[in-house]
């Protein structure tokens, strides 16, 4: 990163309008920044999009994952009562061991 940095350091001026345009709204709007800043301003805004594009993407497998393990949670207290009501009759110690397998 420092020698793109040394080697990109020509002052440039970055504008948010092209200057026909610009003119043509009556907003003149820029800045003189040294290149590296603006490539490495683009990365980071890049990257930043790709992360947040992505959360949003993958909403949907998360919410899934989140339906899933609730499901999977009542299953289970459901089961442990179940498993519960069938050994009432019997023995403790045969109940343990029918767990145990």
């Amino acid at each position: 990163m420092v020698v793109v940095a040394v080697a990109n350091r020509t002052i440039t001026q970055l504008s948010l309008l092209p200057t026909d345009l610009a003119k043509w709204f009556g907003v003149n709007w820029s800045i003189d920044l040294p290149v590296f800043v603006i490539f490495l301003g683009g990365t980071i805004f890049g990257v930043l999009v790709g992360f947040v594009w992505e959360w949003l993407r993958e909403y949907k497998h998360r919410a899934e994952v989140t339906h899933k393990s609730r499901e999977l949670r009542k299953l289970e207290s459901e089961l442990s009562e179940l498993k519960g009501e069938k050994y009432q009759d019997k023995d403790d110690v045969l109940a343990m061991l029918e767990e145990v397998r």
